[in-house]
């Protein structure tokens, strides 16, 4: 757990529209054990249409504020009029937060979508690690973190290292090796050129050897670094397609947070976020946190 110390002027910006996600994202709030040296701030932008419903807005977010002061945390309402995703990112770039939490549809959301229009932007565009919340919620008993050695990653060791979970939380940490390359090499026979499966060369053998040994070091050296931060972890090692993959570990070991870094090694920059990172908040089911830009200490 992170010392208290480092807690003096944390900050966490809350989105809450009192949808069922962003009631869920306070119940998780709640229960990560942060001490009162942290700042929480619960945000609320009402577009211009609703401003008939302000008195009802701020009476709504001030119980939110009321409802984490009674577990001992420091909160403050920030009711801003204009559009959600607009005046959320430019407070969250002004005000500079630690971390955001927000819910993943809100009240407004379409039918049947897995993100709403609010949480992709901020997800996307925010200056800081988001936690991103999917209701129902029912605790937070299984997290894991996915690595695959980028500098994103290594960030989101650090954090989740300094980041207060509740006690009896079992930690996974995934890595997930490239799928397996079929090359094809021609053989010339009485009948002609034969292409043959060559998966079984001792290229291919190899190569899959010193992917398993370095993905197998990497979760070794993961576990290592969050052991000295006082959080045991499990491993898990697979190979294939990286967001199927872990969205199939999501579902076997019932995770119900997921940290990944932002971005991986790749150097295709889609958007703001890596292809891996967008496929998990859209479609791993459970709540995610993406990191990125840390502040140091």
């Amino acid at each position: 757990m992170m010392a208290k110390k480092n807690y003096r002027n944390f900050k966490i910006l809350l989105g809450d529209d009192r949808s069922e996600h962003a009631t869920a994202a306070v119940a998780l709030l709640e229960d990560l054990p942060f001490p009162s040296g942290a700042n929480i701030t619960v945000f609320r932008a009402v577009a211009p249409t609703q401003a008939a419903d302000l008195l009802l807005i701020e009476d709504a977010i001030n119980q939110t504020c009321k409802r984490l002061r009674n577990k001992g945390l420091h909160a403050e309402p920030e009711l801003l009029l204009g559009f959600p995703t607009e005046k959320f990112l430019k407070y969250a770039e002004e005000q500079k937060p630690d971390l955001i939490i927000i819910g993943a549809k809100g009240l407004r959301a379409t039918v049947g979508i897995l993100l709403g229009g609010v949480a992709q932007q901020v997800v996307e565009y925010a200056p800081c690690p988001v936690l991103v919340v999917r209701a129902p919620y029912n605790g937070l008993r299984d997290v894991m973190l996915v690595t695959d050695g980028s500098t994103s990653s290594q960030q989101a060791v650090q954090f989740l290292g300094k980041l207060p979970l509740p006690e009896r939380t079992r930690l996974w940490v995934m890595n997930v090796l490239p799928p397996s390359l079929i090359p094809m090499m021609t053989v010339i026979t009485p009948m002609g050129n034969v292409p043959i499966d060559a998966q079984d060369s001792k290229e291919s053998v190899a190569r899959r050897a010193m992917e398993e040994k370095e993905g197998q070091a990497l979760v070794e050296s993961t576990c290592k670094a969050l052991l000295s931060m006082g959080k045991p972890a499990e491993v898990i090692l697979k190979r294939g397609d990286a967001a199927t993959e872990i969205m199939a570990a999501v579902k076997e070991k019932n995770i119900d947070l997921l940290i990944s870094g932002s971005r991986g090694h790749s150097p295709i920059r889609s958007w703001m976020m890596g292809s891996v990172s967008r496929k998990l908040v859209h479609y791993s089911g459970c709540s995610v946190l993406v990191i990125r830009n840390v502040k140091p200490g």
